[in-house]
Order: structure tokens, then C-alpha cells, then sequence
């Protein structure tokens, strides 16, 4: 009998652990949105690819760039023809996302970065034909400028959509804990299905070690589940007929039968994808802010392009007066606009899903910085939500090694998570391992194994009860702060006893002290006993502590915390974490969460490194950072060089070139991107 079943009441750690870490099923219902991302990052990174080609030829054909550089172009007759022609295609093809979405923009009357773009690939388009057909003067020759435009702006829309592709197929590769195949009876006939064929009301067949197809209700037998990947926690959950199971959790010892309650879009699964959907189409804080600013400088460029129309032709200049307006309204669009933010996200997105973080929701990532308060949820997260084994008393008789050889040779044969941890005890301490024979385990009492001779039981109070004993006097204050306890019975005498209790994480306490030095406050909540609650917090140097609190509450402390004025980061792994995740102003779910913990959190941890919360918060800054810095250079640059190439300065003499202008505008181009890249160095 498998110690799967070996579970007493005394096997379940305390508190009411019941959270959620659905990051198996999260990745399964993701692979169509994935698909959207990456085919869309796909088509502009092809039609960036076929634009720059393109922009090569128009770019040193065109006189305007030969002249700004410095070279002569051939005299050969059909030369001239090579930029129009190219730039004509470039414009069509590749200006077409842009022209597409201005018009959009103008039908919502809110002109932002796609009209801006459109606004002046459109007059250097028409300028630069007329130019090549002699209506106006060889100056207004803007096709090389153009191609750059198209480029610049196509490679940005490309590194933006691929940062949210890369983001979901991290999401995605969860899927692997899904199984490929299903057993679906039919009759008394056994049929392998994918789990995409299931339909509402098939049966299906878990065998022992077999993971759940889909979302359904246990019709016939029992069994003790691993819902580890889903829960976060480690102690089996016993699962009966009338109770739900869900999509990627193990039957550990028995085979059941399921009866499929939900398919296609009804499935927790198909939820999730719409959630996380929802989330990356998500605008930050920064993108609406290039947005306005987007807008504001397309107004800008007009009222700029009519004062100069209207002043250069008032002082009698047309000729002037034409190529003015012209160069302030190319200018106006800035290439570096159209990087700032995503050349920063990209490389924000980039570097945190190093450190196992995926970020969600922009907004998020740029609240994080504000942080306050981080309030922590235990179980699974400052912890590893699995027992270890945390003491152990001996017996008169006995020493300590001995009781756990023992108790570990009689558990060795089991899967359960507390036979592991105590075998674990045992590798750590490099004890000798007994060969045990006649392992026999019983769901409510314990396990029995027959090591070297001797009858060696491990169990709970029932195990005591049956053999008509008492538990050490060393081990009631374990059981009176809540601590899970298994004796060891020899021969039918209590040899010894261990206690096991959730083991906090080795990195846990690094968190704490770079939050601290930080300035902000970490705290714990938790629905542990307040004892338990308290051993870890002085262990990790927490000072506040909500312990016992129910799941439904959890909420209420958030939002307790956020009447003080405090900007809280809620980090938890749980389905019952999830309406605190929701209230916070950042949630952060651990091991991706649930469903539900997903759909209310904007940061998601890959791993369970609570020092990733930390990294998180301090890349928040600095891509915020230079989000701003960027937003600055591109808007101020156009501040500056459009009333110069309108000619403010002419009463003084001094009239900005067109080619002047160009350059300037590249070159704020290359700043931003040169800005950008320094995120990678900061720490």
C-alpha cells in the first residue's frame, strides 16, 4: 500500500493552506494568444527586414543625403528614378500600419503617435515627388528621409510586439504539465483522446501517477491528489466522488474516474488566456504618456507649419515660405518618439525575465517603484509550502540518529511529503540506510515496516492511540504551537519523535533585509496559528505580522494598510490570495498563481525567489527612469528644432538648414537608443 494513503490528520500542516499556484493550467489555455503575439512580431520583424533592404538603395540615391554626406552620385540617367520609385513602395508598404492607423486615430479625434508618423511621411512623400518631377526645388528631395522614418518607426512597433511574444511563450512553456493524451470510456471500451476532443459530460480515466485531462468532477473512487502545481502546497489532498478536480493535478495512489464539466471557452484554462490577454494589451502610464505627447506635438507641427506658410509668404518669400513649411512638418515627427518606450520596455522585459519575472501589466512594473509596503504571504512564498523536519527528541534509550534511521528506513518506500522529509533528514545527516521489508501504510494511522527485525511504526496521534500510548512530554510544546508531529514506535515503545514544519527559504531573509534597506516595510500575512506566524517572522526579521487570518480577510488588511497611505505590493501564490492581489497596488503572484491570482496580479514570478520582488521593484525605477529621460529628449528636441526650422532666428540672420534638421533629428534618434541600452548596466 502506497504511503500516499499513509496520511493521519497530524499529516496535514497547520493553517488553512488551501492556495492556488495554477501555473500549470495557466500556460495550456495560452498557446492561441501566444500565436497572436509572436505571428504579429513575426509580420513586423518581416516587413522591418524588407524596409531596411529597400531603405539602402533610397537612401544613397537621394541627392539630399549625397549632399549632406558628402559623396557625388553617378550621372547616370535612370539614377534619379531610384529613390522615388523604392520610396514610393517604401510608403505604400511599409507606411501602410502607420496611414491605417492615423486614419483610426482621426475617426476617434484623438491624433496621437500613428497620425503624427503618417502626418509627415505623407508630406515628404509628396514634397519628394514633386521635387523629382521639377515642380519645386531639387531641396524638398526628402526620400532618403522618408526611408529612414519608415524604418525607424516599423523597428519599433517589431522590438515592442516581440517583448510581449517573449513574454507569452514564457507563459506558455507551463504547458508541458499538461498531459498529451486522455483515457475516455466509452461504454466499457477504453479510447485515448486528446484532451482537446474531451466534450461536457465524458468520462475519463486518472490512473495512479496520471495527471487530470480537464477540469471535472470525481464519479467513482478516491484518491490522494498532488495538487502541488496548482496549490502550491506540498500535503496531499484527499479527493472523492462529488468533489472537483483540476487540469494538470497527479492522482498519487488510485485510479479514478472523472466526469468532464468544462471544455473550450468554459475552461479555467480558456479564462486564463483572456485574462492574460487582456493584461498585455494593457497601455502603461509611460505609453499613454508618449501617446499625448504624440498628440500634442501633431498639433504643434500644424499650428508651427501655418505660422510659417503664413509668415514667410507675408514677408514676401513664397519659395521660402513652401520649403519652411515642408521641413517643419518632416521634423516634427521624431524618430526618438517612436523608440522611447519601446526600446525600454523591451529591455525591461528583457532583464526581468532573466530574473524570473514576468511582467504582466506595464502599469504595474511602473508602480512598483512607489513601493511602500511589501506584504508577504507564508505559505509558498517566504517559505517553500513542503515540511522538513525541524527537530527531533529521543526516547530514554535512544539517541536521535538512531530514531530517524529508523523512522526513515520504514517511510523510504513512500511518496508522501512528509516520508520525504524525513528520509530527507536522514541523506542530510549521511545516516546509514536500513533495508526495510513489509511496508504496510494505512490512510488514518500511519506506516508500518519491519527494519532490521524490529516492528517499526511512524505515524500521529492516531498511531499512539492504537498502540494504547502517550506522546513524549518533549514533543507537547511542539503540538501546542501547531507544529505537525510524528512518533516513532519500535516494538510497540515510543523510540522517539520528530517535528516537521514548513521549511522557510535560504533566500527569504536576504529579501527582507534589501527591502528594509530600501526603506520599505516587509509584512507577513499568513493564516497560520499566531505561533507558528511569529516563529517565522523573528526568524526573518518581520516585524508585523497578521497571522490567523482567514483567506476571505486578507483583503481587508491590504486595504487596512492602504488607508495609512501606504502604496502596498501584495506577493502571494494562492487562489485565496486573490482578491488581495487585487486590492494592492501591485500583485505579485509566486510559481504564476492560479487562474485567479494571475488575472489579479501584474507581476508573475517564473521561480519562487522571493529576492525577485526586490530586483523587481529596483528595475522598476530605472526603466521608469529612462522612460522619462527618453519621453524628455524626443519631446524637447522637436521643441527646439521646429520653430528653428521655421526660421524663428531669421531676423538675426540665421535659418536652419533642412539638412541640419535631418541630422539633429537622427541623431536624437541615436541618443535615445544609446539611453536606452544603459538599463542593461544599471544594477
Amino acid at each position: 500500500m502506497d504511503m500516499t494513503t499513509h496520511d493521519h490528520p497530524q499529516h496535514q500542516m497547520p493553517g488553512p493552506h488551501t492556495e492556488h499556484n495554477h501555473h500549470a493550467a495557466h500556460a495550456g489555455a495560452h498557446t492561441g494568444h501566444a500565436g497572436g503575439h509572436a505571428d504579429h512580431a513575426a509580420q513586423f520583424g518581416r516587413l522591418f527586414a524588407i524596409m531596411s533592404v529597400l531603405a539602402v538603395p533610397t537612401v544613397f540615391a537621394s541627392m539630399m543625403f549625397a549632399s549632406i554626406v558628402g559623396y557625388d552620385l553617378p550621372e547616370w540617367p535612370w539614377l534619379q528614378w531610384v529613390s522615388p520609385i523604392l520610396g514610393t513602395v517604401m510608403f505604400g508598404w511599409g507606411g501602410k500600419p502607420f496611414l491605417v492607423g492615423a486614419v483610426g486615430e482621426l475617426r476617434g479625434r484623438k491624433p496621437g503617435m500613428m497620425t503624427l508618423i503618417a502626418l509627415a511621411i505623407s508630406v515628404a512623400f509628396v514634397a519628394s515627388w514633386l521635387a523629382a518631377l521639377g515642380v519645386v526645388a531639387h531641396d524638398l528631395d526628402f526620400w532618403w528621409e522618408l526611408a529612414l522614418l519608415i524604418v525607424i518607426m516599423l523597428a519599433g512597433h517589431w522590438i515592442e510586439m516581440r517583448s510581449l511574444a517573449m513574454t507569452t511563450s514564457a507563459l506558455d512553456s507551463l504547458a508541458a504539465l499538461l498531459p498529451d493524451e486522455a483515457e475516455r470510456l466509452d461504454g466499457d471500451v477504453v479510447e485515448t483522446v486528446a484532451p482537446t476532443d474531451l466534450r461536457i459530460g465524458d468520462v475519463v480515466i486518472v490512473r495512479p501517477g496520471g495527471r487530470v485531462p480537464a477540469d471535472g468532477e470525481i464519479i467513482d473512487g478516491a484518491a490522494d491528489f498532488d495538487e502541488s502545481m496548482i496549490t502550491g502546497e506540498s500535503t496531499l489532498v484527499r479527493r472523492a466522488p462529488g468533489d472537483v478536480v483540476v487540469a494538470g493535478t497527479v492522482a498519487a495512489d488510485t485510479a479514478v474516474r472523472v466526469r468532464i464539466a468544462a471544455v473550450g471557452d468554459d475552461t479555467a484554462l480558456s479564462g486564463i488566456a483572456r485574462l492574460v490577454e487582456q493584461a498585455q494589451n494593457s497601455t502603461s502610464r509611460a505609453q499613454r504618456l508618449a501617446d499625448r505627447a504624440a498628440g500634442w506635438l501633431f498639433w504643434f507641427a500644424l499650428a508651427s507649419a501655418a505660422i510659417t506658410a503664413v509668415v514667410w509668404t507675408a514677408l514676401g518669400q513664397p519659395d521660402n515660405a513652401i520649403i519652411r513649411t515642408i521641413t517643419v512638418l518632416v521634423i516634427a515627427c521624431p524618430h526618438a518618439l517612436g523608440l522611447a518606450i519601446p526600446l525600454v520596455v523591451a529591455i525591461a522585459t528583457e532583464r526581468a525575465a532573466k530574473m524570473g519575472v514576468l511582467v504582466k501589466d506595464r502599469v504595474a512594473l511602473e508602480t512598483l517603484r512607489n513601493a511602500t509596503v511589501v506584504l508577504f504571504d507564508k505559505t509558498g512564498t517566504l517559505t517553500r509550502g513542503e515540511p522538513a523536519v525541524v527537530d527531533v527528541r529521543a526516547a530514554s534509550g535512544w539517541n536521535v540518529d538512531d530514531v530517524i534511521e529508523l523512522a526513515a528506513a520504514a517511510e523510504r518506500d513512500s511518496e508522501h511529503p512528509l516520508a520525504r522529509a524525513v528520509v530527507d533528514a536522514a541523506e542530510l545527516r549521511k545516516l546509514r540506510q536500513h533495508k526495510a521489508s513489509g511496508f504496510v501504510a494505512n490512510a488514518a494511522v500511519g506506516v508500518q515496516a519491519t527494519v532490521d527485525g524490529r516492528d517499526v511504526a511512524v505515524g500521529g496521534p492516531n498511531l499512539l492511540a492504537q498502540e494504547s500510548l502517550s506522546a513524549l512530554d518533549e514533543a507537547q510544546e511542539w503540538i501546542d504551537g501547531g507544529t505537525t508531529v510524528l512518533h516513532v514506535v519500535v516494538d510497540g515503545e515510543i523510540a522517539g519523535a520528530l517535528a516537521l514544519a514548513d521549511e522557510i527559504r535560504p533566500e527569504s531573509a536576504e529579501a527582507i533585509t534589501a527591502l528594509r534597506a530600501k526603506g520599505i516595510e516587509p509584512v507577513m500575512i499568513t493564516g497560520d496559528a499566531p505561533s507558528v506566524a511569529h516563529r517565522v517572522a523573528a526568524q526573518l526579521g518581520i516585524d508585523r505580522v497578521y497571522a490567523g487570518v482567514r483567506p476571505e480577510d486578507k483583503e481587508s488588511k491590504v486595504a487596512q494598510l492602504q488607508s495609512t497611505g501606504a502604496t502596498v505590493v501584495m506577493v502571494g501564490d494562492g487562489v485565496n490570495d486573490a482578491p488581495a492581489l487585487a486590492r494592492a497596488d501591485v500583485g505579485v503572484a509566486i510559481g504564476a498563481g492560479t487562474d485567479v491570482a494571475i488575472g489579479s496580479a501584474g507581476v508573475i514570478l517564473a521561480g519562487d525567489d522571493p529576492r525577485a520582488v526586490v530586483s523587481a521593484i529596483s528595475l522598476s525605477a530605472a526603466s521608469y527612469r529612462k522612460m522619462k529621460q527618453n519621453l524628455w529628449w524626443a519631446a524637447g528636441y522637436n521643441l527646439v528644432a521646429v520653430p528653428l526650422a521655421a526660421g524663428v532666428l531669421a531676423p538675426i540672420g540665421f535659418v536652419m538648414p533642412m539638412a541640419v534638421g535631418a541630422i539633429l533629428m537622427s541623431a536624437s534618434t541615436v541618443i535615445v537608443a544609446l539611453n536606452a541600452q544603459l538599463l542593461r548596466r544599471s544594477r
